[in-house]
């Protein structure tokens, strides 16, 4: 899911074997009908054929491309939120000081602020993505399916399935907050309205002047914004409208297709007879097994169909699989790995202790 990620050919085959099985089943039935029954009359003209698969090209090439754009700016987003993650530890490093004090403060209470302000952060970080993890209605299709079950049981785990938020959270908080935080529904927004209003706190007290709490308000209204973004992506879905009927028209140019390829390999059959009737040597093995493979040439257009019928398919489910970048699947954006970064980056900047480690991930899937 991140910089090391891999999605190899084999992996992408396993996910997907059910459906290249259920491709030769359909590309298989319409040749058996046509070659061992006899009805030599069922096929398609590939020429509507063709204009049906080129608008299902389209189609499916517009849905992947919006599906891409949603991940992209999910991606920018959390961006920001690192970006703006170290302009605030910078802040909290540099602004609270004895200045402007009405009690002077030693080295070590300063310290404690500053960790305060920091762990109160690394609170909303977590508490952000556990929002961003939740299951919404529309995700729920894709992750009932077996295929991404299994592989997600066998090549990946997803933190915020094993650990609850509030044990994830209850190390950056006091006790007091951590009720009020639990209270309310959206915990991210409430961790920032405590985070100003300590803030208010601070200024109060001499330890940041007008300007630099300004400054510092500022910079907690863009993580009001980044949320918003990020939960402007997770709340509303890629139109189903969209989704329902790209599905229905691969499934239609699928079910159709070798219907179409049929009388194109059969013609090609025929051809190849009609060489083999040109040379001398018609009681040969070789003549006789190629004039065997002649007649039923329209055989090969079973692997030929079920090559086709995944392709399309496989794009399509890419695309779908793409839509929602949060919901924890092997190609979303990585914003457990990422909230941990942020986190050991910004403690190492106030020089905090206790300092987690990164998360160890397997088969190169970064969530």
């Amino acid at each position: 899911m991140y910089t090391r990620r891999i999605f190899p050919v084999a992996g992408v085959l396993k996910w997907t074997r059910r459906h290249i099985f259920l491709f030769l089943i359909i590309a298989l039935i319409p040749v058996v009908l046509f070659d061992v029954v006899g009805l030599k009359w069922l096929h398609v003209p590939w020429l509507p054929l063709g204009v049906l698969g080129t608008a299902v090209a389209f189609i499916v090439s517009f849905k992947n491309n919006a599906s891409y754009d949603r991940l992209w700016e999910a991606r920018k987003i959390w961006g920001g939120i690192v970006n703006a993650s170290r302009s605030w530890t910078i802040m909290v490093k540099d602004f609270i000081d004895n200045t402007h004090v009405k009690q002077v403060r030693t080295d070590a209470e300063l310290q404690t602020i500053k960790r305060e302000l920091v762990h109160r952060h690394v609170a909303w970080l977590t508490a952000l993505r556990y929002q961003m993890r939740q299951d919404k209605p529309w995700e729920m299709h894709l992750k009932s399916q077996r295929s991404n079950q299994e592989f997600r049981a066998s090549h990946f785990r997803v933190c915020e399935d094993e650990i609850t938020v509030e044990d994830e959270i209850k190390n950056y908080l006091s006790e007091d907050e951590f009720k009020a935080v639990f209270a309310k529904g959206n915990q991210a927004s409430q961790i920032l309205g405590i985070q100003s209003k300590r803030l208010k706190e601070l200024m109060d007290d001499g330890l940041i002047e007008d300007f630099r709490h300004m400054e510092m308000v500022n910079l907690l209204v863009e993580f009001y914004s980044l949320q918003g973004k990020s939960e402007r992506i997770k709340n509303f879905p890629y139109p189903r409208q969209f989704a329902t009927l790209n599905y229905m028209f691969v499934w239609i140019f699928i079910i159709l297709l070798p219907f179409g390829i049929m009388e194109g390999f059969e013609v090609i059959g025929d051809h190849i007879l009609e060489d083999l009737a040109m040379h001398e040597e018609h009681t040969s093995l070789a003549h006789r097994i190629q004039e065997f493979i002649a007649k039923h040439f329209v055989w090969f257009s079973v692997p030929f169909s079920a090559l086709i019928a995944w392709v399309f398919h496989t794009m399509e489910v890419i695309g779908e699989n793409t839509e929602n970048p949060f919901e924890g699947g092997p190609n979303d954006i990585p914003i457990t790995d990422m909230s941990r970064g942020i986190e050991i980056d910004i403690r190492q900047l106030i020089d905090d202790t206790d300092i987690p480690e990164p998360y160890i991930w397997t088969n190169d899937i970064v969530m």
